[in-house]
């Protein structure tokens, strides 16, 4: 559902990704927001669309008390609400922040994948064979080296 949208909102033109990796509980973009959904902010949609859709699901498994809150303005909470965003100013930082992204999966408690290039939810594999199973990827490298 997030790569869907995700390649919805690339196709229209809202933003541009050029790297990601889904987890389980949280997920890591790499990306630039070209210009607003109506009145929101690609982010804004993206975070909309996608807790309205899981909570319609977690509802029809009994499972959507999980992401119950005490707030007077709702009744859930799917996403974090101050999520982390880092400006990339160079090649250097940009290296760094997709080699993080991209070991992800593959350390500490989650070991999802045997490699990173294996890693399903992932631009990993786009980085190091061109590949791009998504069809929405593009090479932030460009950005810094030229087109």
């Amino acid at each position: 559902m997030v790569v869907d949208y995700l390649e919805e909102l690339s196709l229209q033109g809202f933003i541009s990704v050029f790297g990601m990796v889904i987890m389980p509980n949280h997920l890591h973009l790499i990306w630039r927001q070209n210009k607003m959904n109506g009145k929101e902010s690609p982010k804004s949609s993206l975070l909309k669309f996608t807790s309205h859709t899981l909570l319609k699901q977690l509802k029809l498994e009994g499972k959507s008390c999980l992401y119950k809150v005490n707030a007077s303005n709702k009744e859930h909470e799917i996403w974090q609400r101050d999520s982390l965003g880092v400006e990339i100013y160079s090649r250097k930082v940009a290296q760094q922040k997709l080699d993080y992204i991209h070991a992800n999966p593959v350390k500490g408690k989650w070991l999802l994948s045997k490699d990173d290039i294996s890693y399903q939810y992932s631009s990993a594999k786009f980085y190091e064979t061109g590949e791009d199973d998504f069809g929405f990827l593009n090479n932030l490298f460009t950005i810094f080296d030229g087109e």
